[in-house]
C-alpha cells in the first residue's frame, strides 16, 4: 500500500535535499519526494509535521556479540536497539565465537538477521583465522557470502608482512579494510589514556603514540597497496592529522568517530567508572577538540558508534579486570545534536550526511542505502530535534546497559523508524 509522510523537513544529504516536502513510499521503495500536500493519490498518510526526515541512519561499526555471546546482546535485541535509535543498517564486527572468518559463519549471520531482525545486517569479515593474526581467512568466499568489508577490528594486525598480504588480498577484491590502530607493544595490560589520571588512579595507561604509530603504518601501507583503508575509532589528535594528511596526498584513506571520543575525556575514567572503559580510551580535551575539528573541515568522514555491549556482572569487576566497550546506538544521534549541530560545529544535514550517506559510500552498500532517492529502500528516520530527554539505562532496548552518558540531559530524539516502508516497531522498558 501507498503511505505518505506528510507536513515533515526532508534532509537527504545524497541529493542536497533540505526543504519541506512529503515523502511518498510504494511498497518498500521510495516513490518520489513532492511538495507538501500534493495529490499523490489514495495512501496512508504519517503525520510527521514539525519532525525531520532522513535516510535510515547506518552505524559501520557496530557489535552485536551473537553468535557466542547472546547474553551481551544478539542480533535481535541489538537491531531493535538501532532502530530505537535510528539506524536501518549496521555493520557487525567479526569478533563472535566462532568469529565472523568463513562463509557458513557469514551465511548464519544474514540468516538470523532476516529472521529476527528490526535492521538490517552488513557482516564484517575477519582478516585471519579467529582474529590470531597469524593465518589468513579465505576473503574471497567471505566476500561471495556477503561481507562488506575486512577487519580483525579490537586484534589489530601487529606483523607488517601479514598486513601487506591482507591489504593485497583486499585491493584485489575490492573490499576496504578497517583498522583498529593499536601499537600493542606499548599498550600492553593497559587500561586508560596514559596520563595524570591513570597516574592518579594508579592504572597502567595507553599512550595515544600507540595509536599514532600503528595508524601512520597502516596508511603508508595502504599507499603501498592500493587497497582501500579505513581507520576505526579515531581518538587522537595525532591520528586525526594523520588522515589529513593522508587525503591530501589522494591516498584511498577514510577514518570514523564516536561520539564518547568528542564528548568524554578520561576524567569519566575517575571513581574507577567501568562503564567509561573503552579501547581505544578515552584521551584528553585537546584530543575531544582534534576530533571535532576533524569532523567540521571534512578530514573524518563517518560517525559511528562502535555498541560494544557486556553484562553487568563483567563491568563490576576491578578496573584493571573489566572488558572494554560501551553501548552507543540508543545515544548517538541525540549526542551528535547536542554536542556538534547545536554549537554550529556542523550542520544539521553534514551531521546527517555522516552517519547516512557517507558510511554508505565507504562500504559501497547495496540498494540505495542512505538515500530517498525514488526506487532506493523506503528505509527512513524521523527526528523530533525539539525533545529534551535524560539518558536511563534501565530504558535502554539493548540487552546491556553499560553506558557512561547514564544521567546525561540530550536534546534531539528518534520517533520513529521504517525499514522498507513498514515502521518499526520499538517499546523502550518503562
Amino acid at each position: 500500500m501507498r503511505k505518505v509522510l506528510t507536513g515533515g523537513r526532508v534532509i537527504d544529504p545524497s541529493q542536497d535535499l533540505d526543504r519541506a516536502a512529503d515523502v511518498v513510499i510504494e511498497g518498500d521503495r521510495i516513490a518520489g519526494i513532492v511538495a507538501p500536500g500534493e495529490a499523490v493519490g489514495d495512501a496512508a498518510r504519517i503525520d510527521v509535521r514539525g519532525k525531520v526526515v532522513t535516510p535510515g541512519l547506518i552505524d559501520m561499526h557496530v557489535h552485536l556479540r551473537e553468535p557466542g555471546f547472546e547474553y551481551k546482546e544478539d542480533i535481535e535485541s541489538g537491531t531493535r536497539a538501532a532502530a530505537s535509535g535510528g539506524f536501518t543498517r549496521v555493520c557487525c564486527m567479526p569478533n563472535t565465537r566462532p568469529a565472523i572468518d568463513t562463509a557458513a559463519t557469514v551465511r548464519f549471520v544474514l540468516e538470523r538477521a532476516a529472521q529476527v531482525g528490526a535492521a538490517r545486517v552488513h557482516p564484517i569479515g575477519a582478516a585471519t583465522r579467529d582474529m590470531q593474526g597469524d593465518v589468513l581467512t579465505e576473503m574471497a568466499e567471505l566476500k561471495a557470502a556477503g561481507v562488506v568489508a575486512i577487519s580483525d577490528d579490537a586484534f589489530p594486525l601487529q606483523n607488517a608482512e601479514t598486513l601487506r598480504r591482507v591489504m593485497e588480498y583486499c585491493a584485489m577484491l575490492d573490499l576496504p579494510l578497517l583498522t583498529h590502530n593499536e601499537d600493542r607493544a606499548l599498550t600492553h595490560r593497559g587500561a586508560m589514556n596514559e596520563g595524570y589520571t591513570a597516574t592518579v588512579m594508579g592504572v597502567p595507561g595507553m599512550p595515544r603514540v600507540a595509536e599514532d604509530i600503528a595508524a601512520a603504518r597502516n596508511i603508508l601501507m595502504a599507499g603501498c597497496t592500493g587497497c582501500r583503508l579505513h581507520l576505526l575509532h579515531i581518538s587522537t589528535a595525532g591520528t586525526v592529522a594523520l588522515l589529513r594528511q593522508a587525503k591530501q596526498q589522494g591516498l584511498p584513506v577514510t577514518g570514523e568517530a564516536c561520539p564518547h571520543h568528542w564528548v568524554l575525556t578520561e576524567e569519566a575514567c575517575q571513581g574507577y567508572n567501568t562503564d567509561a572503559k573503552m579501547n581505544p580510551p578515552l584521551r584528553t580535551p585537546e584530543d575531544c577538540q582534534a576530533i571535532r575539528e576533524g569532523l567540521a573541515d571534512g578530514t573524518i568522514d563517518c560517525i559511528v558508534t562502535d555498541h560494544a555491549p557486556h553484562a553487568e556482572h563483567e563491568k563490576r569487576v576491578e578496573f584493571d579486570a573489566a572488558p572494554f566497550g560501551i553501548i552507543g546506538l540508543e545515544t548517538s544521534f541525540a549526542l551528535v545534536y547536542t554536542t556538534l549541530v547545536r554549537p554550529g560545529l556542523l550542520t544539521l544535514p553534514e551531521a546527517i550526511a555522516r552517519m547516512t550517506v557517507a558510511p554508505a559510500r565507504v562500504l559501497r552498500l547495496p540498494d540505495g542505502a542512505g538515500t530517498l532517492r525514488p526506487g532506493a529502500l523506503a528505509d527512513i528516520t524521523v527526528l523530533d530535534l525539539d525533545a529534551v530527554w535524560q539518558v536511563d539505562r534501565d530504558r535502554m532496548v539493548s540487552r546491556s546497559k553499560n553506558t557512561p552518558f547514564h544521567g546525561m540531559e540530550l536534546q534531539g530524539r528518534v520517533v520513529c523508524t521504517l525499514l522498507g516502508g513498514q515502521v518499526v516497531p520499538v517499546e523502550r522498558p518503562e
